[in-house]
C-alpha cells in the first residue's frame, strides 16, 4: 500500500512540474545544439583558411604560367629555337614561291 500511494505521488510531482520537466528538456537540447553548431562553424572556418591559402598558391601559379607562355611566346625565342633544334633558316628571295588563287 505504501508502495503504490509513493507512485502516485510521484506521478502526481510529475504531472505538476510537467512544464518544468519540459522547459528542462528544452534547456538541454539547446545547450546540445549550440555545442554542435559551434563545432560545425569552427570546422568550416577552418576548411575554408585552406581553401582561401589553395586559392592564393593557385593565383600564384596561374601569373607564373602567364609570363612563362609570353616568354614562350616571343617571336625571337621562336625563331632561335627554330634555328637551333629543327636547323630551319629563313628563306632567301629565290628560294621564295608566290602562289595566287584564282
Amino acid at each position: 500500500m505504501a508502495a503504490r500511494a509513493l507512485v502516485f505521488d510521484i506521478w502526481q510531482d510529475i504531472v505538476r512540474y510537467s512544464v518544468t520537466y519540459i522547459l528542462l528538456v528544452f534547456v538541454v537540447m539547446s545547450a546540445f545544439s549550440v555545442i554542435y553548431y559551434s563545432h560545425i562553424n569552427r570546422q568550416t572556418t577552418s576548411e575554408l583558411e585552406i581553401l582561401f591559402s589553395k586559392k592564393d598558391e593557385l593565383n600564384i601559379e596561374w601569373r607564373n604560367l602567364l609570363l612563362e607562355q609570353s616568354s614562350l611566346a616571343e617571336h625571337s625565342a621562336i625563331e632561335s629555337k627554330a634555328k637551333r633544334l629543327l636547323g630551319m633558316k629563313r628563306p632567301d628571295r629565290d628560294s621564295e614561291v608566290i602562289v595566287s588563287l584564282k
